[in-house]
């Protein structure tokens, strides 16, 4: 897809993972005030049109991971994570408020070793330990899950 260079925003991977994180955020909220990026007028965060996620076999989403303290993480827009259980050890992620301001959030998801977390996700059985895609709620949005067969193998319909 032809994107102008200029409408494409990278993270500054020459900065540590915080200052990384802290340099992204500070561009996303330039672009709030420059009328690029829509604000959520429900939540306060700003609006994606889309977010692509995947999901990993523990149920993380972006780098949010399960019993991380960062899942509960309220007030940042982009934050970090320096002993991410899954390699590389160091990262910056979205935080929930900002995945849950997107107007459309679609998972993907692939593979065998994905079909408990997927389980758990789609079950009318909720449990209050809550994997991080089931804390994935959007405020005002559509969230749509795109798997194979072998996601949902551990699905009963």
């Amino acid at each position: 897809v032809p994107i102008p260079a200029g409408q494409v925003y990278a993270i500054n991977d020459a900065l540590s993972a915080e200052g990384a994180a802290e340099d992204y955020e500070t561009i996303l909220k330039q672009l709030v005030k420059n009328g690029v990026l829509a604000m959520s007028k429900t939540t306060g965060f700003p609006r994606f049109d889309l977010q692509l996620l995947g999901m990993g076999p523990d149920g993380h989403i972006a780098s949010l991971f399960p019993g991380h303290p960062l899942v509960k993480e309220n007030k940042k827009w982009v934050t970090h994570i320096l002993d991410s259980p899954k390699p590389p050890p160091q990262r910056i992620t979205f935080t929930f408020p900002v995945i849950n301001s997107s107007a459309y959030v679609a998972m993907v998801v692939t593979g065998a070793g994905k079909a408990g977390a997927v389980q758990k996700a789609i079950s009318d059985k909720k449990t209050s330990d809550l994997l991080p895609v089931e804390m994935a709620i959007l405020d005002d949005g559509e969230f749509t899950w795109f798997t194979d067969k072998e996601a949902v193998s551990m699905l009963q319909n």
